[in-house]
């Protein structure tokens, strides 16, 4: 398991019990691409499709909901991850009854756009991580602010969650969770050591602190938490 993030087996050990939690992940290894911009198509390679399912047997969590973005690579993810699931659970858990849902909020660029005609040929022009610096600080035509994007993608989330104690995990792109997680983090901009590795990703769950609610999170070994209303 070299190639997982070091931080995410820690993370398992930050979450909370009796909250519903959801995972935002970046999809498993994939195969090597010729150009910045990776095909739609880009199947994993085996290690990948490995690598996902013994990260899938060390989430002890029953996983109540998967979904996926409909791009191959994200659903062979998904699959890989509820197979190794399901390797570890007891038969009669939750997670042997359930199936992969595709969501298109969750694709490359998804829940940031609402035009994809002016933000495609950008997006494709400059690849994806100075499209994000330049994203953050002003988004281009076809494209929501990180803020909208993000109460988007924050909406989602909670509607999705299951029951306490359990786990909805969402299989998605490097630039969603990019742009969503560094913009909870108020970061102006990234460079390459900073982005998501593939398989990488974010557990995160709502509380309430004094009546005002808020959303927590856990990313590269650190646990985070901001208002609801600071994001809106």
């Amino acid at each position: 398991m070299s190639q997982l993030h070091p931080s995410l087996r820690s993370s398992l050990k930050m979450l909370p019990e009796g909250k519903p939690i959801s995972l935002l992940t970046r999809h498993s290894l994939r195969e090597k691409a010729d150009q910045a911009i990776v095909s739609y198509g880009a199947p994993l390679t085996k290690e990948g499709v490995a690598l996902a399912r013994q990260w899938g047997s060390e989430i002890s969590k029953p996983i109540a909901g998967i979904y996926s973005s409909p791009a191959g690579r994200c659903v062979e993810t998904a699959n890989a991850l509820l197979a190794g699931a399901r390797g570890e659970l007891d038969p009669k858990t939750e997670s042997q009854q359930i199936d992969v849902q595709i969501s298109t909020i969750l694709v490359e660029p998804g829940c940031f756009v609402y035009d994809i005609n002016p933000a495609g040929p950008q997006f494709l022009r400059i690849g994806p991580v100075d499209f994000f610096n330049r994203h953050i600080k002003e988004p281009f035509e076809g494209l929501l602010s990180p803020r909208e994007g993000s109460c988007n993608l924050l909406d989602y989330l909670r509607g999705t969650q299951a029951h306490a104690g359990s786990l909805v995990v969402h299989v998605t792109h490097d630039t969603i969770l990019a742009a969503f997680i560094y913009h909870l983090l108020e970061s102006e901009c990234i460079d390459a050591e900073l982005w998501p590795w593939m398989l990488e990703g974010a557990f995160l769950w709502f509380d309430n602190e004094n009546g005002n609610e808020h959303v927590c999170w856990t990313w590269r070994g650190q646990s985070y938490s901001r208002s609801l209303a600071s994001l809106k």
